[in-house]
């Protein structure tokens, strides 16, 4: 923990709970009178929220479960996932979950911020659409030449935020503090239980929480001790202003219904043009800050084999800071359509509280399996779990009731990146069920005799195999069918390569294995999840340490090179499985590949997946389902000068000349 720390924490992870009160208590008063149960029991629910769902689930409680100093909900899953084979759904849904936030966030937020122009006399016909567009779309572009520079000035932007939120809310608070009384939770079952609409206001105030999510997933941006401090002057920075609105709201406007915004009602005239701008550069945070994350849990995703391999991009030296232009340019289309449907942000709130709800949700299925693998008093955990399930599956209820309103939109988003998912996550299990594996031992002197074998002209001087088999004592058959029979390779030395990735961020290590002195290796890589598989450079590192050590000779064996002493070419093989016989799979399974295949097709290939030099690749095509001899008849006749059968094939011979 550091004064550093503290100031990074509130540019980095509090963005998007911070800009909260630019549309909660909106949300909460559209459409109903303003009175006095409405107002103290919308801020209690607010105040009691924050409580239970921010502080206490995630400050206290999640943030215990980090994976080497990692959070979110993919290192979460990490930790947990050999426990149970179908954790991978919750984990597979919150994260799809949270990557529709990723598109929601920024358009709520800057046209939060933006519509408060209307406020400002001269300004108030300045369009709100394409203004909010450009600021995206600016947003969008410059991620790809890094957020450094941008970065360095996110945490000193947040604190001048939040400052403005506590003394406004105070400045109002003093001229009304009868609305103190909110922090009762007596307001809030008032509201609640007493009120028809009491479930639709659960629905708004659920906004107030949106952001608690990203405390977990920057942990290992700024540390659980710097995020636990920062956090209490946040929250109590955010409960000032929520007071300062509702006590505006009960001194000037009760018995009215208000169409303004009373986070900018309750500024002074002279003050609102900069609390705008202030408001724009504190939404344009929050963005980065889901924009980053976005990055970070496809590339946790493409590591685990639940999204299509993608390129990844690391502009800048910073640990952790990547750039993944499909994504950002699929964001950056979703998040202008988004703008564009809906026009309003009062329009795109019921879709941002139902993605983030039913990724909270998913968090508490996978924090109740981690709290019991690290034996926390049982009680406790079932304690945790019943009152999360209830508050959140609350919750979940108050936002599906906007369904029509804009929720439909959080489905349907979260349902085609589920689909991505699922399909590519069925599908490996699929391939991996029609791999077969033999003992590699077996052909050791065949691959040695070959070697040596001077009459088979040279293929490579080093070939280069990627394995998919575990074991160091197993090979994939095709693998073996390719070096032997599909053109026999020789080469003077053979590689067998195999990553292995981690249940921990960031970890690069290998293991070597002489299987024929001389001639065949395997090299395996354990790399953590966050770590870019790079196979080329690490490959070649792990050959020069290799040559350094004198374990392995790579200078060309031809005469005219060798005399020289130059090194010989490399060759990597890497085998593409194609579905050659459909009707060996289910009508389930036939599509799932279908698909998986189309994904396939745009996503990036594997030898460029694993950062391979694509001079130096060659790609073969392999069945995935080989057809067997098993199931045919076929009946054999012979022929004999003269008889029928003859002169029928004599026919047919002719009809087809």
């Amino acid at each position: 923990m550091s004064a550093a720390g503290l100031l990074i924490s509130l540019g980095i992870i509090y963005g998007d709970i911070g800009t909260s009160p630019l549309y909660v208590f909106k949300a909460i008063i559209s459409g109903r009178p303003i009175d006095e149960a409405l107002v103290l029991g919308g801020i209690s629910c607010v105040f009691w929220t924050l409580t239970l769902q921010t502080t206490f689930k995630y400050v206290v409680v999640t943030l215990q479960a980090d994976n080497k100093g990692e959070g979110g909900i993919f290192s979460l899953f990490s930790l947990v996932r050999r426990k149970a084979k179908w954790l991978v759904i919750p984990a597979m849904i919150g994260g799809c979950a949270l990557l529709a936030d990723g598109i929601i966030t920024p358009p709520i937020t800057v046209t939060s911020a933006i519509e408060g122009l209307k406020l400002v006399p001269s300004l108030e016909h300045v369009p709100v659409i394409p203004v909010v567009i450009i600021i995206i779309s600016i947003l969008f572009f410059i991620q790809q030449f890094g957020t450094n520079i941008v970065g360095k000035s996110f945490g000193p932007v947040m604190f001048l935020w939040f400052s403005m939120l506590g003394i406004l809310g105070l400045l109002q608070l003093v001229h009304y503090p009868m609305v103190l009384k909110a922090l009762n939770p007596y307001w809030a079952y008032k509201i609640l239980f007493d009120n028809p609409e009491g479930f639709l206001i659960l629905g708004a105030v659920f906004l107030c929480t949106t952001g608690a999510e990203a405390l977990y997933s920057d942990l290992g941006h700024c540390g659980k001790h710097n995020i636990r401090v920062s956090w209490v002057f946040v929250k109590t920075m955010l409960v000032l202003n929520y007071l300062g609105q509702g006590a505006w709201l009960l001194k000037n406007f009760t018995g009215l219904m208000v169409e303004e915004n009373p986070f900018y009602g309750m500024m002074p005239d002279g003050f609102r043009l900069f609390g705008i701008a202030l408001a724009t550069a504190a939404a344009v945070v929050a963005s980065q800050a889901l924009i980053s994350g976005s990055f970070t849990l496809i590339s946790e995703a493409v590591r685990m084999n639940l999204w299509p391999k993608v390129r990844i991009n690391y502009p800048t030296e910073s640990k952790g800071q990547l750039y993944v232009p499909s994504v950002n340019w699929l964001l950056w289309a979703g998040c202008c359509f988004v703008v564009l449907h809906f026009e309003e942000s009062s329009k795109m709130e019921a879709a941002y509280g139902l993605s983030i709800t039913i990724a909270m949700l998913m968090t508490t299925i996978l924090m109740c399996v981690f709290l019991i693998t690290r034996k926390v008093f049982l009680p406790f955990v079932i304690a945790f779990v019943a009152i999360y399930i209830l508050v959140e599956g609350a919750f979940l209820l108050g936002n599906l009731s906007k369904f029509m309103h804009g929720g439909y939109f959080t489905v349907i988003l979260g349902s085609l990146i589920f689909s991505v998912m699922w399909t590519w996550f069925k599908a490996r299990k699929i391939k991996n069920r029609y791999v077969k594996f033999v003992e590699i031992e077996d052909y050791f002197e065949i691959i040695e005799d070959l070697s040596k074998d001077e009459s088979v002209s040279k293929y490579s001087s080093q070939l280069v195999y990627l394995t998919s088999a575990n074991f160091d004592s197993e090979i994939e058959s095709k693998i073996i069918y390719s070096i032997l029979q599909k053109q026999p390779k020789r080469a003077d030395v053979y590689w067998l390569v195999h990553v292995d990735v981690l249940d921990e961020p960031y970890k690069k290590e290998y293991r070597v294995m002489e299987m024929v002195p001389g001639i065949l290796y395997r090299i395996d890589f354990r790399l953590g999840f966050r770590e870019g598989q790079r196979i080329n450079i690490l490959f070649r590192k792990v050959v020069e340490d290799m040559v350094k050590r004198k374990e392995v000779n790579i200078t060309s064996q031809y005469r005219s090179l060798r005399k020289h002493n130059l090194v010989g070419d490399f060759r990597f093989v890497v085998l593409e499985k194609i579905l050659s016989d459909p009707r060996a799979l289910s009508f389930v399974e036939r599509i799932t590949m279908y698909y998986y295949f189309i994904l396939k097709k745009l996503s990036l290939s594997e030898e460029k997946g694993f950062g391979l030099d694509m001079s130096s690749v060659t790609v073969e095509k392999v069945p995935l389902v080989l057809a067997t001899t098993e199931s045919v008849e076929i009946n054999r006749v012979n022929f004999e000068s003269g008889n029928g059968v003859d002169q029928h094939f004599q026919a047919v011979h002719h009809q087809t000349i």
